[in-house]
């Protein structure tokens, strides 16, 4: 797994150092929806990691947020699961927290998870059984072991504006519960910083595989916890419960039944 890691974070440091220099350009933009962005920065990011990793390994398959049916139907057991630019509105707006996202799937297996942060040049690695590190540093999950002691952090789905009231009434729910919530508009990111213990814990609805899977390796690797909102084992996009396992029950509790127990 060591030479797909390899190859994985070469891609990644090249998309976001390419990511970096279309920052401060004028963008053409299109829209998904209502609030969700497509930039020449998503493209560009997308064709350069696809075609690093097709290059090393031209029968491997792609899940890639921008589709490509051509990828998506080529047969493997290996399948790279690609966020070439998480956090597209930060990156609009010139916010810096926006990263690269990618993740290799084995015969239905998340083995390995890269995201990296190029503005702050954070490179987070994980391989299957062989734990997380930072720029090649070592991490663990935090230790708080107290809902009302943590730091957690979430985002909104793209469409908020249709149901606004669940997602409004949990976000209070744990606010009022938490030391701190924040929002930082990437849940790579916010994955991430929660293996590493910069965060407690992370919830979202309304995710998609490439969002989380890198993620989920890093976070599962690091000593942490990963359910749907109902606390099952497993990965669900569409409700995402990650922690340092400590807290995991009572975060938990709040999102499913509004009771932190």
């Amino acid at each position: 797994m060591q030479s797909y890691l390899r190859v994985a974070a070469r891609a990644a440091r090249e998309a976001g150092s390419m990511l970096l220099r279309e920052m401060g350009k004028n963008r053409r933009i299109r829209y998904k929806g209502d609030i969700d962005l497509v930039t020449d920065g998503d493209v560009k990011s997308q064709k350069l990691v696809v075609g690093h990793i097709r290059r090393e390994y031209p029968d491997h398959g792609f899940i890639v947020e921008e589709a490509d049916r051509a990828l998506e139907k080529r047969e493997s057991r290996f399948r790279w699961i690609i966020d070439p630019l998480d956090g597209t509105t930060n990156f609009t707006h010139r916010y810096p927290l926006f990263s690269v996202s990618i993740a290799l799937e084995v015969e239905g297996t998340l083995e390995i998870g890269v995201i990296y942060l190029p503005y702050l040049k954070e490179l987070f690695t994980a391989v299957r059984g062989k734990g997380a590190f930072l720029n090649g540093k070592g991490i663990r999950v935090s230790r708080t072991a107290r809902i009302g002691r943590s730091l957690i952090c979430t985002g909104f789905p793209y469409d908020i504006h249709e149901r606004s009231r669940r997602i409004l009434s949990e976000f209070n729910r744990v606010v009022r519960s938490a030391r701190a919530v924040r929002r930082d508009g990437s849940a790579a990111i916010d994955l991430a910083f929660a293996a590493c213990g910069r965060f407690d814990g992370f919830f979202e609805r309304g995710l998609k595989i490439w969002d989380v899977a890198a993620g989920v390796v890093l976070i599962q690797e690091a000593g942490g916890m990963v359910t749907d909102y109902r606390g099952r084992p497993g990965l669900n996009p569409g409700e995402i419960v990650a922690s340092n396992g400590k807290i995991h029950r009572q975060l938990v509790h709040l999102l499913h039944t509004g009771n932190a127990g």
